[in-house]
């Protein structure tokens, strides 16, 4: 990856591997008579302990609704905004600029409703066909509702990467936002973000993120990217359950959102409807403060960025040990880009002759190794790939708490797996 604002990008300084995983009381589970070895952390990493007791904590003692006189709804008062500044921490934005909401799906149908409401009929859109279908679906349920077009730039089969051309060729005088994933949740590819800021402001065009993926493995920013919008999930970076959106303040300030009246017109508040599930935004905050546990650094935002980097250093030596082996084992079929391209350590594969769910259950079943398998919702991924009747895709995601011994163990059930 290099290096990224100024971060140091070697694992120097990253705390002990053992460390890390005291934290996660998950990885005491057994199955198949051995530890389990959670390989399905782009669909939910475990959270560490301080983040559940965060959680009981808060319900514990300092469960009440927002901005009333007494002590306990004072204190959600403070854990909200405190949790705002930790997630401004994570993407390099402002408090006032964070939203949470129940997931990033309903954040963004909630943002492209409050946009459509701007545009008229003929107003075009730019989505991919390698993002997960949160980063589509909201934006096309606009076309019957504002008659905007949605127009979709290819993903290149060979290499996992999206069309740089054809998304740049689908940019017209009429686009009027870019939706793009920071990283495939599917293949793992890490889009180029700033290449895609750059096509946007040429064309005065707004520029959306999905880093759902992407924000549990690359450092982020978002005045180095040049989004407008960026979106993620708690639960991908050991949080939980929860969606954040962070947006440039002036244009939180200005969408024309469905809101009840008498609740507040300001951002970031004024995106929030209803009462939000406070004991997971506190634990939300818990977690960007493990991810800064792990790193030495000046400040939180520093601490985060150097931990990420160093992760992502640790886990990519893996990946590509755990690559370089399944490239061995006949039978087997790797998709996305190679270890030596910009992507995170999420390995995407096939068996031949055997369908995606019978090798994920096989897995887990005799082997204690707990993959996710299907589409993963990047629905057009796996059509493009031609493997819907296959049950689409095996993934192996490595978390931080990924160990050796758990990556050679799923080399071996692979093998196994394989060659039955």
């Amino acid at each position: 990856m290099g290096e990224e604002q100024g971060v140091a990008v070697t694992p120097e300084g990253l705390a002990e591997l053992a460390t890390i995983r005291s934290h996660f009381p998950a990885l005491e589970r057994k199955h198949a008579g051995r530890e389990v070895a959670y390989f399905d952390g782009p669909g939910g990493t475990q959270v560490p302990r301080e983040v559940i007791h965060t959680v009981t904590d808060y319900l514990t003692h300092h469960n009440a609704n927002t901005h009333w006189a007494y002590p306990s709804s004072a204190e959600t008062d403070a854990i909200i905004e405190e949790a705002r500044a930790a997630l401004a921490d994570l993407v390099g934005g402002k408090a006032a600029e964070i939203v949470f909401g129940a997931n990033m799906t309903t954040l963004t149908f909630h943002l492209a409703r409050a946009l459509g409401r701007r545009w008229s009929t003929g107003d075009e859109i730019v989505v991919t066909e390698l993002d997960h279908h949160a980063n589509i679906a909201p934006w096309r349920a606009l076309e019957p509702e504002s008659g905007v077009v949605v127009r979709s730039a290819r993903m290149r089969n060979e290499t996992g990467r999206i069309d740089m051309d054809h998304l740049a060729a689908c940019v017209t005088p009429r686009t009027r936002l870019i939706a793009v994933g920071g990283a495939s949740n599917a293949l793992g590819t890490i889009n180029d973000l700033e290449a895609v800021a750059q096509i946007a402001r040429d064309a005065d065009a707004l520029f959306f993120v999905d880093a759902v993926h992407s924000i549990a493995h690359v450092p982020t920013d978002v005045a180095r990217i040049g989004c407008d919008f960026l979106a993620c999930s708690p639960y991908k970076f050991y949080g939980p359950h929860l969606g954040v959106l962070w947006g440039r303040h002036a244009l939180l300030s200005a969408l024309d959102v469905p809101r009840l009246d008498p609740a507040p017109d300001t951002a970031p508040e004024r995106l929030e409807t209803g009462t939000l599930a406070h004991e997971n935004i506190a634990g939300a905050a818990t977690a960007v403060g493990f991810l800064a546990s792990l790193a030495h650094g000046e400040d939180r935002r520093q601490r985060v960025l150097n931990s990420l980097a160093a992760l992502h250093v640790r886990g990519m030596a893996l990946f590509t040990h755990l690559w370089e082996r399944f490239a061995e084992i006949p039978r087997v079929r790797l998709y996305g880009p190679p270890p030596d391209s910009p992507r995170t350590p999420t390995l995407a594969f096939t068996i031949d002759g055997q369908h995606a769910a019978d090798v994920a259950r096989a897995l887990a079943d005799r082997h204690g190794l707990f993959l996710s398998h299907g589409d993963f919702y990047a629905a057009t991924v796996v059509d493009r790939l031609g493997l819907r009747e296959r049950g689409g895709l095996v993934r192996a995601g490595l978390a931080c708490y990924t160990s050796p011994d758990e990556v050679d163990r799923l080399i071996e059930g692979v093998r196994a797996i394989a060659s039955a």
